[in-house]
């Protein structure tokens, strides 16, 4: 990614949630580059978890891994200010991660959560377990997922559409991105059933005039078989750095509700997933 220029708009807050981890490294990084880019303030967080009988049992343990958030987010706001880059740190003791880091996203209203994920162990798992597919699908705003040795250059985009709204929102993201980039941009969608291959020809037709009115030169792909697997085949053969999609809403307070294709694209892929979200009537996105 140029760091001269922002490939997001309105990028006034950013979050980037870290458990200290190795797989931590390219979110904390990604997203260093992204508020220098984007003259952005970064909100560093970082969530020890825990429960009320274990801090009354081993409080030591408690204790021992809050220094160590602390001196984590430390060196973070240190790297950021050698950047140039506004930092604020935030640690919480919890015992569902999540809702922390959703509570910190939804009180500082920001524009973009940064999350890593674990590398190949068995399936892959995306960092704390769970806990990062939940903030991806309760998050208020966009979710960038950054695997472990992946960089966004946002030099070839791979925008996947199930014809959906969600897609259409990511559409507009992949677009925008482009344009501002410069980059080359490939839209994909998969029909499971020689029946689909019509409508798979009309969500990629749909993209295609979203970016031509925008200027943007895209190439089409149009495929047949899974489409995690698709999705992920494509972004090999065309070198991408980063795949946009889109993501469901929720259903109730706790359930995940992430299209099966977006969980599997995200748990899987070696290059950055940026999950865009659906904006409601009032603008908010949802």
């Amino acid at each position: 990614m140029n760091r001269k220029i922002c490939p997001i708009t309105k990028m006034e807050t950013l979050l980037v949630a870290t458990d200290g981890s190795e797989f931590s490294k390219n979110a904390i990084r990604e997203a260093m580059k992204l508020a220098k880019a984007c003259s952005s303030k970064l909100i560093a967080v970082s969530v020890v978890q825990t429960n009320i009988e274990f801090e009354a049992g081993a409080p030591q343990v408690i204790e021992k891994a809050e220094k160590e958030a602390v001196e984590h987010l430390e060196s973070i706001k240190n790297m950021a200010a050698k950047e140039g880059v506004t930092c604020e740190t935030v640690v919480h003791l919890s015992e569902d991660p999540y809702l922390d880091i959703v509570y910190e996203a939804e009180k500082n209203q920001v524009n973009l959560v940064v999350v890593g994920t674990h590398g190949r162990t068995g399936i892959r798992r995306l960092i704390m377990g769970s806990v990062a597919a939940k903030v991806i699908g309760h998050a208020p705003c966009k979710v960038l997922v950054v695997p472990l040795n992946a960089k966004v250059e946002c030099r070839n985009i791979l925008m996947a559409t199930d014809g959906s709204s969600y897609s259409d929102a990511a559409a507009s993201e992949a677009i925008g991105m482009a344009k501002r980039c410069e980059s080359l941009l490939f839209v994909i969608s998969v029909a499971s059933s020689d029946e689909e291959m019509s409508s798979a020809q009309d969500n990629v037709r749909k993209v295609v005039d979203m970016a031509e009115k925008q200027g943007i030169q895209i190439e089409s792909i149009i495929t047949r078989g899974g489409a995690y697997e698709a999705i992920l085949e494509a972004a090999k053969q065309k070198k991408a750095d980063l795949i946009v999609m889109g993501s469901h809403g929720r259903t109730g307070l706790k359930k995940l509700l992430m299209g099966s294709v977006t969980e599997k694209v995200v748990s899987h892929a070696e290059v950055a997933v940026l999950i865009a979200k659906l904006q409601s009537s009032s603008g908010e996105q949802i």
